[in-house]
Order: structure tokens, then C-alpha cells, then sequence
């Protein structure tokens, strides 16, 4: 799918800030003249908001299996894709997701042990030809993002840092895989030095459209 638009997919290990930098980024780029559609992962189409209570809420036998959780993710993904950003792209917008396609192989495919290649591929079927222009990927270690994430109601908090080890190591091999699409930036720096960063991981991007 070809579109004059720009999607930025902002990544990271829990607790690295991707929500608050996400609108920081959208602010600015609106300020600057920027059309800006922000949208997230699970949960921003009708569907999705369903999908998004079991996959983050689910309790005792409601927990969907690992198989389970990646289908559940990659339908979500289909109808975001469809519904929110295919057509922001195609008006020329520059769409910012919190998640898209790397968390689910980093916490799918290197978090819950799935068959890497076979999650890549369902993830591309899924998106059906949409792809991030550029992944922020803001990086922390693992004990300061939980600590900074406690209190929030998500099953994934629950996991063991090991589970935590192998998401964050997953981020870091698909950034180190694409240097060219891929920014990682130190979550631990002050909020300010962090926006910084990101705006111009963002502005590269916008400037090779």
C-alpha cells in the first residue's frame, strides 16, 4: 500500500513513557502546521476496544493462550490498520501509534517464545502492506520501567522480569537489525531531553518523504 503519509510507531519496554512523548511529539507537530492523527495499539478501533479488555484485563481462565494472544493482537491490528491508519496515511497525516508491529514480535514472537518467522509473517499479513516510516524505541531497563509502571492495571506488569529481559533484548535486535528506520533513545534521561530526541527522530523522517 502506497500513501503520501508518514507513520511513527513509538515502542519501548513498559513503563518507558510512550504515551506522554507520543503527545508531546503530536503538540508540536500540530503547532508546526502538521496534520496528526494519534491513535494506539490495542484497542483504538470500535473492535478493538473489546480485544484490548482481554488482552490487558483478562483474569484466571479468561487468559488467552500465547497462540491466542497473537491472533488476538494481530486482529486488533488488522481493523486499526483498515479503520484509523490506512486512511490517515492516504490524507496525507502523519500517524502516531503507541505500538504497532514491533511489540508484537517483541512480546510475542521474544517474550512468549512463539516461532519468530511465523509471527513476522502473520504481522505482515495482518497490516497488509503498512509499515512504520520510522520506530522511536524508547529504551530503559527493565526494573526501572516496572517500578515506574506499578499500579497500572495490565496482566503483562504481572509477568516476571525474565519474560520483561526478553521483550526489551527482542526491541533492541529489531532496532539493531534497522538502523536506517529505527531511533532508540535512553527513557531515563529528564522528559525534556527525551522530547528533544524524539522530535528529531520524527523530523528526519518527515524531511525524507
Amino acid at each position: 500500500m502506497s500513501t503520501p503519509g508518514r507513520l511513527i510507531a513509538f515502542e519501548g519496554p513498559e513503563g518507558a513513557g510512550k504515551s506522554t512523548q507520543l503527545a508531546r511529539a503530536a503538540a508540536a507537530l500540530r503547532a508546526g502546521g502538521r496534520a496528526v492523527t494519534m491513535t494506539f495499539e490495542p484497542g483504538a478501533t470500535a473492535l478493538g476496544t473489546g480485544l484490548r479488555a482481554t488482552l490487558l484485563h483478562a483474569r484466571a481462565a479468561a487468559v488467552p493462550a500465547p497462540l491466542a494472544e497473537l491472533f488476538l493482537y494481530l486482529a486488533d491490528r488488522a481493523q486499526h490498520v483498515r479503520q484509523v491508519i490506512a486512511p490517515a496515511l492516504a490524507a496525507g497525516e502523519v500517524v502516531l501509534t503507541d505500538r504497532f508491529s514491533a511489540s508484537t514480535i517483541a512480546y510475542q514472537g521474544h517474550g512468549r517464545g512463539l516461532d519468530l518467522a511465523q509471527v513476522v509473517r502473520a504481522d505482515a499479513w495482518a497490516r497488509d502492506g503498512v509499515a512504520a516510516h520510522r520506530t522511536v524505541l524508547l529504551d530503559l531497563p527493565v526494573r526501572v520501567g516496572l517500578a515506574r509502571a506499578r499500579g497500572e492495571d495490565d496482566r503483562f506488569h504481572a509477568e516476571d522480569e525474565a519474560f520483561h529481559e526478553r521483550v526489551r533484548r527482542g526491541f533492541l535486535a529489531l532496532a539493531a537489525a534497522d538502523p536506517a528506520g529505527w531511533r532508540v533513545i535512553d527513557a531515563t534521561q529528564p522528559a525534556d531531553a527525551v522530547h528533544a530526541q524524539v522530535m528529531a527522530a520524527i523530523d528526519a523522517a518527515l524531511e525524507s518523504a
